[in-house]
């Protein structure tokens, strides 16, 4: 590779690595804008670990910090024009981030369904009540479900009765799932019956449809797979492109006409990779 093909990449490298020491600098001089970037992450990563919805503040804070990672990062690469649209998109990009945090942490619950509902089983199956039940099967889940039955374990302690501690549980998942074991729990605790084989039965039942639904997402990744390469290559060629002649994007973009077409054509990539994900995603 001749030198002078080399020599934009280095100078690249040089000054991402110069742009992070000014950032870590800037942020040891500046504690408090650090500690709210900190309280931001922090507050996504409980979204996902312990479905921790974030207060106004911390949500506003996570909407400035994507604000300016994307604005920043689209300053650098294509300039002041892309970076103003891309930071407009900021608040919207975390809210949305933190949706699917919460998505995957509600999927993740309803995920151990079959062994919640079988631990519950085999303890009913000893002679114990439903609260004794759960009260003994909370140490042995992990995860998000089992951070879900200690706090159901907390409304216990706190003298609530089982059916209105479940009944919090199914409201704040918001999942079939887990909405139709607590329902088959209360109704049959009401009626009377053996619990212990109907939750026996709905594992088995809730394991089979598990089993289908990954069966599904496996038949549909490669149109899943197809829809994001699509969505991806535009811009893995407009950042090679832009390594290779430097100020191109910024270029097309001070041109009313090509800025107009890139902005079409992006809105287009968006709803083409949107609409793909959706028929390639099995219903549930």
């Amino acid at each position: 590779m001749p030198v002078s093909a080399v020599l934009p990449i280095l100078l690249a490298g040089a000054g991402g690595g110069a742009l992070a020491l000014a950032l870590r600098e800037a942020a040891r001089a500046s504690p408090q804008l650090a500690a709210s970037a900190e309280s931001a992450l922090l507050a996504l990563n409980l979204a996902g670990r312990l479905g921790r919805t974030p207060t106004a503040s911390e949500r506003r804070r996570l909407g400035v910090l994507a604000t300016v990672v994307l604005g920043g990062t689209a300053l650098l690469i294509f300039g002041f024009g892309p970076a103003a649209l891309l930071a407009a998109l900021g608040p919207a990009s975390a809210e949305r981030l933190l949706m699917r945090r919460h998505r995957r942490y509600r999927e993740a619950v309803a995920g151990e369904v079959p062994t919640l509902a079988g631990g519950l089983a085999d303890a009913l199956g000893a002679g114990g009540s439903l609260r004794t039940a759960i009260v003994d099967v909370a140490p042995t889940i992990e995860g998000a479900c089992g951070v879900e039955l200690r706090r159901v374990c907390a409304d216990l302690d706190l003298g609530r009765s089982p059916a209105a501690a479940l009944s919090d549980l199914a409201a704040r998942i918001d999942a079939e799932p887990v909405t139709a074991l607590v329902g088959a729990a209360l109704s049959q605790q009401r009626s009377g019956g053996d619990l212990a084989a109907l939750l026996r039965r709905h594992a088995e039942a809730e394991l089979g449809r598990q089993r289908a639904l990954a069966a599904a997402r496996s038949a549909t990744a490669q149109a899943r797979l197809s829809g994001g390469i699509v969505a991806v290559l535009p811009i893995a060629v407009a950042l090679l492109v832009e390594v290779v002649s430097p100020g191109f994007s910024a270029g097309m973009a001070r041109d009313p006409i090509a800025a107009v077409l890139l902005l079409a054509a992006a809105v287009l990539q968006i709803v083409g990779y949107l609409v793909i994900q959706r028929l390639g995603r099995p219903a549930e």
